[in-house]
């Protein structure tokens, strides 16, 4: 018999961030532990702000560089299973082989191998990666297409290394993605793995927050056009969206479903597009005369695009998906609070 929730422990990489805040919320109100890495002292201090509700659950250990040698051997040690939400998440850099492609692989392969090596018990991992792991980026908005858990990112690694945009940051969660099932085939380990591949993430902050010009990249990607910066609605480059909370709770049912096991799942609430975020912002009360750009309200500009099936999420993890209505008026709600109490502090 498996043991119950109060007394299993999650190992969650990467704690301090706003996907893992979300995860490590589902798991706590099942009544789990959790155990986050972190870098810093500081890091895990924000990370006991946040869930202060749950100070008594809540452990951390110090990871500095998740791609080093080793780096999770002690914080896998005792853990029921693994969430792995640490992976960079930079469009700009100087080398793309050292800032995205090894760290992606190397934090990825490094948490199975210590898994392997520390902990026979552990029973599963659960593994954040993208919908970057899934596009083929060649064929832009694709009309006419449907993506599913069977397509893969064809970017070689040579064209990933010689990129140093978004495309490198596409094929390193893909890269990362191929890695752990890989691993797994090849050595047979007594755990299973699960990935999760969610397009962009909206949706309510619950991680702690430094300032307004310190807010995660989605949540950025909204606040752009609520605080005036962005004047006029651009082009979409990604045309799908997931709530945060429904990626929350869909890397807890990865972990609890058997069927999940050695599985990536497709999870998105459909298609959106900047224009689509406008016109919901727009019609909310509050976010000031003329501040978010009207654009042409009611259009899609990029036209037709992809399309998603998510239907083994549905069907294996019992998944449903919050609106992009609902979705950007509780970002756009916890995002006006977060200034109002940073104002008021």
């Amino acid at each position: 018999m498996p043991k119950p929730t109060s007394e299993q422990t999650i190992l969650v990489t990467g704690a301090a961030g706003f996907v893992a805040a979300h995860v490590m919320n589902s798991f706590l109100e099942k009544g789990y532990k959790i155990r986050g890495t972190v870098r810093t002292e500081k890091s895990a201090d924000s990370v006991r702000k946040s869930h202060s509700k749950y100070a008594d659950r809540l452990s951390f250990v110090f990871v500095q560089d998740i791609a080093a040698s080793g780096a999770f051997d002690e914080a896998v040690k005792g853990v029921d299973g693994v969430i792995h939400t640490a992976s960079p998440f930079i469009l700009n850099v100087e080398d793309s082989e050292r800032d995205l492609l090894i760290p992606a692989i190397k934090g990825t392969t490094g948490v199975l191998e210590a898994l392997a090596k520390n902990n026979p018990d552990a029973t599963r991992v659960v593994i954040t990666s993208s919908f970057a792991s899934i596009i083929d980026m060649s064929q832009g908005y694709r009309p006419g297409y449907t993506y599913s858990e069977a397509d893969w990112n064809p970017a070689t690694y040579d064209e990933a290394k010689a990129d140093n945009g978004g495309f490198a940051y596409c094929a390193s969660k893909c890269f990362a993605e191929r890695a752990a099932f890989d691993y797994v085939e090849k050595n047979k380990p007594t755990f299973s793995v699960a990935t999760i591949c969610p397009p962009m993430t909206y949706g309510p902050i619950a991680h702690t927050v430094a300032s307004m010009d310190k807010l995660n990249t989605s949540s950025a990607d909204i606040w752009r056009f609520m605080n005036g910066t962005t004047e006029e609605v651009p082009l979409t480059d990604f045309c799908g969206f997931v709530d945060v909370r429904d990626l929350a709770d869909a890397h807890l049912r990865a972990f609890e479903t058997p069927e999940a096991a050695n599985q990536r799942f497709l999870v998105t609430g459909g298609n959106y597009s900047y224009q689509k975020v406008c016109d919901v912002l727009n019609a909310l009360p509050g976010l000031g005369e003329g501040k978010v750009p009207v654009g042409k309200p009611g259009t899609t500009p990029e036209g037709e695009v992809y399309k998603y099936d998510t239907s083994r999420a549905k069907e294996v993890l019992g998944m449903r998906f919050r609106g992009l209505e609902e979705c950007v008026m509780d970002t756009a709600e916890s995002l006006l609070g977060l200034e109002k109490a940073m104002a008021m502090a």
